[in-house]
């Protein structure tokens, strides 16, 4: 079945009035708008197609359409139209950032809650290191307490962590010493992608008596080195949720709530493909958060740190006036740390939608 042009423009005005009324759209509805010229049947008619090329979907108890995550996609995409912030928006948005620029020794902290405040849903800000893909420099390991030893990991980002393990009873201090030598000159300088199956493989025929020992330390390492790639997770705002329709249901807004926390944002991909990047419902990596999306924006601090904002919001979110807003206030920070200065306000400035 071909998506035509009708029934793009019919798809991004059912986006459209869902983002603003948080109710299942009607053919009558659509029909209605200034710029439609087709009749309601045959409104009718494009909406079925739409559903059962999957962006669309019927609720239950409606005989309106709501889109779905593939009709969200195909909206961020392609049919979004470009919110261009208003005078007085930029003037807003200059005016938060002005009242804190005193407290900037603790910029990042701060970031989190101007963003939440100005879009009205949780946010967050993270700070990492640009270029700099975590891996370990050096693994050590001391003998502590009978039955047990300490795995120290030191990473190339100069984090020093360490964990506590058990012994299993026929591993000796000789075997751990082995093991010790084996994870120094296999493990070290990968990234966690370059962690494979072979790898491991690798690392368990070669340490003998401690191979039982090889999938707890690996499971450690990976963690440290995921936590290694945002150093500092700033999140705001979470019970900005519950002002949205979506989350009235009080079970539905606690497993949002409970999810949302700082691993879940650290783990979070950072822009790659441009300077905004869209999470749209189940393309989100913890299935908690399945239905919401996620729009986030990067800017450079200095010294060779990168920073990050986001938000998270329903997939119902106004994506258009939100990318916007977050697209102006990282051009500001970034500015803000590079040359200590604002964008000028005295002209309307549109988001980068890409």
């Amino acid at each position: 079945m071909e998506l035509t042009e009708r029934k793009k423009k019919i798809l991004r005005a059912i986006v459209d009035c869902y983002i603003q009324t948080a109710e299942p759209v009607g053919s009558k509805a659509i029909a209605a708008l200034p710029d439609m010229d087709v009749s309601s049947a045959t409104i009718r008619n494009e909406m079925a197609d739409l559903t059962e090329m999957g962006y669309l979907e019927q609720p239950h108890t409606s005989a309106g359409r709501v889109p779905s995550p593939a009709g969200y996609r195909l909206y961020v995409n392609e049919l979004m139209e470009g919110y261009r912030l208003s005078m007085d928006e930029t003037q807003s948005l200059n005016q938060a950032m002005e009242l804190r620029l005193q407290e900037f020794d603790k910029a990042m902290s701060q970031v989190g809650k101007m963003v939440s405040n100005l879009t009205n849903l949780p946010a967050y800000a993270v700070t990492s290191r640009a270029g700099v893909e975590p891996s370990v420099k050096h693994f050590e390991i001391l003998s502590a307490e009978a039955g047990s030893f300490i795995l120290v990991v030191l990473t190339n980002t100069e984090a020093v962590k360490n964990k506590l393990i058990k012994l299993p009873l026929h591993v000796h201090e000789q075997d751990l010493r082995l093991l010790s030598a084996v994870l120094n000159a296999t493990l070290t300088d990968l990234t966690v992608e370059q962690i494979t199956p072979e790898i491991l493989s690798k690392i368990g025929k070669s340490a003998g008596a401690a191979a039982d020992l090889v999938p707890i330390i690996v499971d450690y390492t990976v963690r440290v080195l995921q936590e290694q790639r945002h150093s500092d997770v700033y999140l705001t705002g979470q019970m900005k949720l519950l002002q949205q329709p979506e989350y009235r249901d009080v079970e539905k807004a606690q497993e949002v709530l409970s999810t949302l926390d700082e691993d879940v944002i650290a783990n979070l991909p950072a822009p790659v493909d441009g300077p905004v990047q869209i999470l749209v419902g189940p393309e989100n990596i913890a299935k908690e958060l399945k239905d919401t999306s996620v729009v986030m924006t990067r800017f450079d601090i200095g010294d060779g740190m990168q920073g990050m904002i986001g938000v998270v919001g329903p997939t119902r979110m106004d994506y258009a006036r939100v990318t916007a807003r977050l697209s102006y206030f990282a051009e500001s920070l970034g500015r803000m740390f590079g040359k200590s200065e604002l964008p000028p306000s005295g002209e309307e400035t549109g988001g980068d939608t890409e």
